[in-house]
């Protein structure tokens, strides 16, 4: 064996110092030595070298080898210091051990030198490996994976020590930023198309970032970037350049060219008593109200924002109600509606939603969460459990002799569904599924959701028509411009807009509007469903007028579905 060894000898007498480094010979090693005998010289020898081992004298001539070890421990901890010495006794020895000595060998026992270096080494070896691994998974726990950059941990913690600073007189600014279109990569190319083109973006946030400021990837296609430091002008003039450089970003992939855009939510940490909960939930606010105003713009988060806090509730009823579909909290009522006149059929019942809260004892009429749910793109989903749970329920009530044979079951949709061209196809699984007869299925559409999707509208009415199907139009009457629709929309069924049914005795025009109503609507072939009957006396003047059939409190108030 004749291993190489960068040896840094603290020692003044060169005679010892040829022992020891025949001792180093004879045991194996070839050593590559300086010798310094000087705390000065020592310290130079350490900046400017490399080292294996530190072998040191205890006695030198105004310092020993408790200072050298403070010098080596100083410059790198896991340097290996071994102090040789003519004479040392038992209580020095073990101080310096404690000190952080690796070994103490006397002069006249150096054959044990080579072993302990040898020892050392293979040690000091562990030590490194140790500390690389322990470096990174360090750097794992506070560094995103894909593009290198900071996590959401290693923000969130500056967060909460820039959220700590305030107190001492400074203020930061954080910008949420969530990519716009990314998804459409992923699905167009590939997820190694996604990654890729997360690490070039993660490249092109950098250029506006100064050293101080903190760049993380969040997940997904979420970054965040706390400003220290940084004035709410300033803060956003770094925003508009980001938004600026993805807008001027081209990502190609395989032939492929694709535009970027972004939102960006922005709150200044400048206020006391914030956490960091209340950051990130200003900063998701902020951003979604980017969004929403058409995207590629800066939001920043003001307390005394109104349509912010608007935008908070509906993104906590967003979670609410997609936890309520999760956990099948959701559940549904029933109206009967009567025949009027002896129209044919002779009942019907339209199927209502509502949603359980997490504790049972409360339910929520959908006009609290139905809004957030259609501004969020829920409501397709909805549709989706209303219309297989209904059918479930009704093909259960068929074996257990509940009376529903040739009642019309209406379900209303929502614009969204409109649009959702997978739907048809849903519908006609879940009428084979549970064996309900088309003709028996009614689905209420808005006018002011026709009128507004109208191509999407025709489409949807022919489609579910051809199935077997009914459609009616509900709410009908608010917007009067939409008559002229009649012609064009193919429905079956006409629903007065209950808030002229309501007044119709106290208030001539209410009553003239429900009478031309119900007019145009049986002119067109339409049979008629008036809304909101609360009495026998708006029962009775709408049979005189014709209507063909009604629904309301004064007939029968909303009630769960009765157990088959």
């Amino acid at each position: 064996m004749d291993q190489p060894l960068r040896l840094l000898l603290v020692e003044d007498d060169e005679d010892d110092a040829l022992l020891i480094l025949r001792a180093l010979g004879r045991g194996g090693f070839r050593p590559d030595a300086l010798r310094v005998d000087s705390a000065a010289t020592l310290r130079a020898a350490l900046d400017d070298g490399e080292w294996d081992v530190v072998i040191t004298d205890h006695n030198l001539p105004g310092f020993d080898s408790t200072e050298v070890l403070a010098i080596v421990r100083g410059h790198n901890a896991d340097l290996p210091v071994i102090i040789v010495s003519g004479s040392i006794g038992e209580d020095i020895a073990v101080a310096a051990m404690k000190a952080g000595a690796h070994d103490y060998i006397l002069k006249d026992s150096l054959a044990r030198l080579a072993p302990a270096i040898e020892r050392e080494l293979r040690d000091a070896e562990t030590r490194r490996a140790h500390r690389q691994a322990r470096e990174t998974i360090e750097h794992m726990a506070y560094h995103d994976a894909l593009t290198g950059l900071a996590n959401r941990y290693a923000l969130e913690h500056r967060i909460r020590q820039a959220l700590d600073d305030f107190a001492h007189g400074h203020a930061h600014a954080l910008l949420y930023i969530d990519l716009d279109q990314f998804k459409i990569v992923n699905d167009t190319c590939g997820h190694v198309a996604g990654d890729e083109m997360l690490r070039q973006i993660a490249t092109l946030l950098k250029g506006p970032i100064r050293s101080a400021d903190t760049l993380a990837r969040l997940g997904g296609d979420e970054f965040g970037v706390l400003l220290q430091d940084c004035p709410v002008a300033q803060a956003r003039r770094i925003g508009e350049h980001i938004l600026e450089r993805i807008r001027d970003f081209r990502f190609s992939w395989q032939g492929k060219t694709f535009n970027l855009g972004t939102s960006i939510g922005m709150v200044m940490l400048d206020r006391p008593g914030l956490t960091l909960a209340d950051v990130l939930r200003q900063a998701d606010m902020a951003c979604y109200a980017a969004k929403d105003k058409g995207r590629n713009r800066v939001q920043l988060y003001l307390p005394d924002d109104a349509e912010l806090r608007q935008r908070h509730g509906e993104m906590e009823w967003v979670n609410r109600i997609n936890q309520a579909l999760e956990s099948n909290r959701l559940t549904l009522h029933h109206q009967r509606i009567v025949a009027l006149n002896g129209s044919s059929p002779p009942a019907g019942r339209e199927f209502l939603l509502r949603l359980r809260e997490a504790d049972e004892q409360r339910l929520i009429l959908p006009g609290t969460f139905i809004p957030a749910a259609e501004r969020y793109g829920l409501m397709p989903a909805i549709d989706r459990w209303v219309v297989a749970n209904c059918l479930a329920h009704l093909s259960a009530c068929r074996p257990a002799g509940i009376s529903c044979d040739g009642e019309l079951a209406f379900i209303n949709l929502s614009g969204a569904t409109l649009s959702d061209e997978s739907f048809l196809d849903y519908v006609q699984r879940q009428l084979d599924r549970h064996g309900f007869p088309a003709e028996n299925l009614c689905f209420e559409i808005t006018e002011t959701a026709a009128i507004a999707n109208l191509n999407h509208a025709l489409a949807f009415i022919d489609g579910v028509r051809s199935l077997g199907c009914r459609v009616a139009l509900d709410d009908f009457g608010a917007g009067l411009s939409s008559f002229t629709y009649l012609k064009t929309l193919n429905a079956d069924y006409l629903k007065i807009d209950g808030a002229f049914v309501r007044d119709m005795l106290d208030d001539p025009m209410d009553a003239a509007i429900v009478e031309a109503v119900n007019t145009i609507g049986h002119v067109a072939g339409l049979q008629t469903i008036a809304e909101f009957v609360e009495s026998e006396a708006i029962l009775s003047r709408l049979a005189d007028i014709g209507v063909d059939y009604a629904q309301g409190y004064g007939i029968h108030r909303p009630a769960p579905l009765p157990e088959p």
